[in-house]
This record gives structure tokens, C-alpha cells and sequence, in this order.
């Protein structure tokens, strides 16, 4: 396996490409009513989806579950541009093969722009969920609103974030990542799920690495009526981040991968397999290198280019205990210092850099976005507050309540501070070295291309759990954007780590945007999800929150509300 590297396979593969489950077919060509027909009976347990939307076409998705184990299963699908199917526009016949788990793809071609379509898959005896897409729109567009989604753990509670979403009027979903999680039950945020309904299932219990282990896995996660409904509602666009593999993936390798646990390629290319079978994804096209990173056009109003961080060209995260002296305690800050921002070091990888630095000069929306992964904003703290996470609980809010006090002290111009005082506050680390400010001389090059191009960006982030909203500034401290980072669905925010009650940790939220410079908000209790509304004025910010994900019965609110200008 050592020479089986991601984009070889993908490059080669007919599965990757297509071949081997995706049909193509063109709106409005299609004969006469036709009856899909299968020798035993199916069931559709696993909802409809609709994602990776174009100005003309949509993919649309189902998965079949039969009740024999044929080598396809037959299906009809109809498309109308009403609800009620009262007028069918197209069908067409496709197969849901078992070589792909029978999950169904369409790539449906024909569409008119900025249009809504309803769907709907059925044989001779069972008919599908019907769900709804929505096509990109061309022109002036005078409104886009995303609905931006991260961190979906199915044991940690309900996914009554996806109810929440599936009510809004959206222009698409995005989801940033951590669709599911790879861990055995009895493992992260699984406590609970016993009592709650929500264990893992009796033949996905442990840690999945087989390709029918993520299958499984997905089979779970999509049985959820509430994920189904969002899926049915709105086109998904969506990016993987390292838990659909396993946590803290990069090109070579992972945190949760042991030797013990085969050759990490093959369980990558295992994860990847499943997550093109089961989610609403174009699949690789020939002579394009990478798999994830593309741009969406809505109109001359927003460019969605969405990325990935995380195994296209990551290197290995650094990690402050490597440079460390087990015997002395001493950092060694030269060398951590040449390593974090040798040239070479690379978050994207240098296809996918310059494809970025090139939609970037050709793009033409009014708003540049970035759909991503992880943090982009400079999340820097005083260094000795490093020693302090390591410990977690009251004392840590009370520490940086402090050097937060000590900070406006500083800003203030207090003359009775010490030089020791002073070196407190401008002794600054980054928190977060798995996120971008691992990766800075990469960040810098996106920046710099932004500020050539005369264009501010917008970055919308997720991975964290909880919510964030930053002012992104190059080194010289000129601004380029903003940073709006979502909540998790389900998964347990900071809080948790932290030890911290309810009080604690919304007081630590109050006092952090005066501690990080680039920081404005931050919610680190709740989940929930973000909703943006771009506008030709400026773009609104909402993050919205549900009040407990371990209750059937829920109340959401509204968190924070920004508007911005750029």
C-alpha cells in the first residue's frame, strides 16, 4: 500500500468517478410513465438527499435497504416543480447497485437557474420521502442564506438542530464537517446514549475501520428523522473534516489511528468510499485533481469556494510537547519557532493553494467565501495559560479573568505596571495548533491574494463546537475579513472539557473577546447552528441555539445578531 496515495486512487478508481453507481440524465428527456420493478420487496429507510447544486443540475440521493441481497435494485425517479407531483416534468429509471451499499445517485442536468425542484424515488410497490433541491441562481441576486452546520455526534443527543434547519428558508446548507463520528460506543459522547435511545448499533459498536463499518456507521446517522428531514428539505453542499475518517486525520496519518489498527490508507480510503456512497456529493470528474475543493456561484452575489483542510495536503500538526524537555521543562522556542513557520508547511496542500489563489482572481461575487473546517482567526493567548488548560476548572476562568484585567490595564497605560507585567500580555501562543494558526505562512498567502484582488473574505468555520465570531487581520494588522464559526449539532462544546458549570463558562465567554485580539463573540455552552444572510447591503449573522439535546421536548433561542459591512 505504500504507493496508494489519495488522489491516485480517486483518479483511478470507477468508483470515485462515477462509473460504477452515479446516472446521468437531462430534465424534461424522459418517455412516457414508467414502473421500476424488483423481484423481493424494498424499504427506503434513509430519507432522500440533494446537494452540490449548479445552475442547471442537482444531485439527487437515496439509499435502498431490500429485502434480498440482489446485485441492483431498480428505482423510478420522478421530478416535478410542485410539491404534490401534480405535474410530473421528468422521470427517468436508475439503479441502486450493492457494489455501492445501494445507495442511488442522479447527476440530473436541465434545470433551470435559481429554481426550486421536488423529488421523489419509488418501484412498483414503495414510494420514497419526497424531498426538495433548490438550483443556483444567475445574475443579480439581491439575497443568499446558508444555514452552516458542524459536529453531529449521534450518541452525545438528538440532532434537534436538524429540525431546527430544515425549517428555515435557505438557499443551501452547509455542512463543515464531523457528519459522523468514528468512535466505539462506551467511547467520546457516548455516555448517555444508553438512556437516550441513541446507542450505537448492535453491529457498529466498536471503533469502525472496515468499509462496512462506515457504511454501518452512516446507516445509523441517516435512520435519524430529523437529519432525514433536513436532507429532504434543502440542497446540501458539504465538506468532510477528520472525523469521518478518524480524529485529528492529515494526509499520512492520524491521532486515532494505531498500527494495531491495519494500514492507515486503507482505512482513509475505506471512510472516503462510504462518505461518496452516502452523502449528496458530485463525485470526482475527470481532469479535476481534488475531490472536495470547488467554488458555487450564487449569481454576482456570493462565490462559495469550500475547502479542505484537513487530508488534501495537511502536514503532520505540530504539538508544543514535542519541543519540550521531558527532564528540564525548558521550550525550545527556536525550533518550534522555524518549524511553525517554515514556507513549506501546508494546510491545503500546493494544488489546492493555487487552485484557491485562482478562483480568488477570477471570481466575481460581491462576497468571497470560504467554506472550511477549521479556525482561521488568530486565536493567540498568553503563553502561561497553556500550563493552565492542561488543568481545567473554576481556577482557569479566574486566571484569565485576571489577564484580562491585566491586559486593560496595559492598554490603559498604566504606569505602575512591571516589565514582567507587560510581558504577560504580549507573550502570546496560539491555543488551537490543529487549526490555522498552525499553518500561518499558508494563511498569510490567502490574505495577501484577497488584498491583491481587492476583496475581504468571508470564512465560515466550524470543528469546535461551539460558537465564534473574529476580525481577520494579515501580520501587518490590516483587515481582511471576518470569521463566523458555527456551533455543533450534538457534540459537547468547551464546556465540557473545561469542567465548567453554566455560569463559569458564559462568564469565560464574556471575558475572552477582551483577551483575543481578533475575537468579538463567543458561545461556549450551547448547540446549535448559524444562519447568514448575505445581502448587497451587508450580511446578517445569526447563531441560534436549542436549550438541551439529552430532552425529546426542547426550546431554541437566539443568540447573538451581527451585521457586518465590507
Amino acid at each position: 500500500m505504500a504507493n496508494l496515495n489519495r488522489r491516485n486512487f480517486l483518479k483511478n478508481s470507477a468508483f470515485f468517478t462515477g462509473a460504477a453507481w452515479l446516472s446521468s440524465s437531462v430534465f424534461g428527456c424522459s418517455s412516457a410513465v414508467k414502473t421500476a420493478k424488483n423481484s423481493g420487496p424494498i424499504q427506503f429507510l434513509h430519507g432522500v438527499a440533494c446537494g452540490d447544486p449548479l445552475t442547471d443540475s442537482l444531485i439527487l440521493w437515496t439509499k435502498v435497504t431490500p429485502e434480498q441481497q440482489p446485485d441492483s435494485v431498480q428505482l423510478l425517479l420522478e421530478v416535478s416543480e410542485n410539491a404534490d407531483f401534480s405535474a410530473v416534468k421528468h422521470q427517468q429509471l436508475c439503479l441502486a447497485r450493492k457494489e455501492a451499499n445501494y445507495c442511488c445517485k442522479v447527476d440530473l442536468s436541465g434545470l433551470l437557474p435559481g429554481r426550486s425542484y421536488y423529488y421523489r424515488f419509488s418501484d412498483s410497490n414503495t414510494v420514497s420521502a419526497v424531498g426538495h433541491g433548490k438550483t443556483l441562481p444567475v445574475g443579480s441576486v439581491s439575497q443568499v442564506r446558508f444555514a452552516v452546520l458542524s459536529c453531529s455526534n449521534y450518541p452525545a443527543g438528538y440532532f434537534h438542530v436538524y429540525q431546527q434547519v430544515a425549517q428555515q428558508q435557505l438557499d443551501a446548507v452547509l455542512h463543515l464537517g464531523d457528519y459522523i463520528y468514528e468512535y466505539e460506543q462506551g467511547g467520546y459522547a457516548t455516555e448517555r446514549s444508553v438512556e437516550l435511545g441513541r446507542a450505537l448499533a448492535a453491529d457498529n459498536q466498536g471503533e469502525i475501520i472496515s468499509l462496512t463499518d462506515y457504511r454501518n456507521r452512516y446507516a445509523l446517522y441517516r435512520s435519524d428523522k430529523d437529519l432525514q428531514q433536513a436532507h429532504a428539505s434543502h440542497s446540501f453542499i458539504c465538506v468532510w473534516d477528520d472525523h469521518e475518517i478518524t480524529n485529528d486525520a492529515w494526509t499520512d496519518g492520524a491521532e486515532n489511528h494505531q498500527p494495531n489498527e491495519g494500514d492507515y490508507q486503507t482505512r482513509k480510503l475505506n471512510a472516503l468510499q462510504a462518505y461518496y456512497e452516502w452523502m449528496p456529493i458530485r463525485p470526482l470528474v475527470s481532469g479535476q485533481q481534488q475531490s472536495l475543493c470547488r467554488s458555487f456561484a450564487f449569481g454576482d452575489l456570493v462565490d462559495l469556494h469550500m475547502l479542505d483542510t484537513r487530508i488534501e495536503g495537511r502536514n503532520l500538526q505540530l504539538e508544543y510537547k514535542h519541543y519540550t524537555d521531558e527532564k528540564t521543562g525548558v521550550f525550545d522556542t527556536q525550533r518550534f519557532t522555524a518549524d511553525l513557520t517554515n514556507p513549506n508547511r501546508t494546510l491545503l496542500g500546493q494544488k489546492q493553494q493555487q487552485w484557491l489563489q485562482t478562483q480568488l482572481m477570477r471570481s466575481k461575487g460581491q462576497y468571497q467565501v470560504l467554506g472550511l473546517q477549521v479556525l482561521m482567526a488568530k486565536m493567540m493567548f498568553p503563553s502561561e495559560l497553556l500550563s493552565a488548560f492542561s488543568k481545567p476548572g473554576p481556577e482557569l476562568v479566574d486566571k484569565i479573568a485576571q489577564l484580562t484585567a491585566l491586559k486593560q490595564r496595559v492598554a490603559s497605560g498604566d504606569s505602575s505596571l512591571s516589565a514582567q507585567d507587560k510581558k504577560r500580555i504580549e507573550s502570546l501562543v496560539a491555543y488551537n495548533l490543529d487549526a490555522w494558526d498552525g499553518y500561518p505562512y499558508e494563511r498569510e498567502l490567502i490574505y495577501k491574494t484577497a488584498q491583491q484582488q481587492n476583496k475581504q473574505l468571508v470564512v465560515l468555520a466550524g470543528d469546535t463546537h461551539n460558537a465564534w465570531a473574529s476580525t481577520l487581520h494579515d501580520q501587518q494588522g490590516n483587515k481582511v475579513g471576518i470569521e463566523l464559526a458555527t456551533p455543533s449539532v450534538s457534540s459537547p462544546g468547551i464546556e465540557t472539557y473545561l469542567k465548567l458549570n453554566t455560569a463559569q463558562v458564559e462568564h469565560l465567554a464574556s471575558v475572552l473577546p477582551q483577551l483575543i485580539n481578533e475575537l468579538e463573540y463567543c458561545n461556549l455552552h450551547q448547540r446549535g447552528y448559524l444562519l447568514v444572510s448575505f445581502g448587497k447591503e451587508q450580511i446578517d449573522a445569526q447563531w441560534f441555539f436549542v436549550d438541551d439535546i439529552t430532552k425529546v421536548v426542547y426550546q431554541t433561542s437566539l443568540g447573538r445578531q451581527k451585521s457586518y459591512k465590507l
